[in-house]
């Protein structure tokens, strides 16, 4: 199993984060599977930046604490 780390660009503030993820994981998720069901390691947050690409501080903003 190899890491990568996936750099995501947030559309609201246009910071940019990264999150670490299992390579084959985010294959299996691209694939198709549930991203809770690939990458149940991620945290929720890590997760919804790979979804919306929203970063942490901005998710706060947009759904609230």
């Amino acid at each position: 199993m190899r890491d990568a780390i996936v750099e995501i660009h947030c559309p609201i503030c246009g910071k940019t984060h990264t999150v670490e993820v299992n390579e084959d994981a985010y294959y299996d998720w691209q694939d198709g599977m549930l991203i809770q069901n690939a990458m149940p390691d991620l945290t929720p947050t890590e997760r919804e930046q790979l979804i919306s690409k929203l970063c942490p501080e901005c998710q706060k903003m947009v759904f609230g604490e």
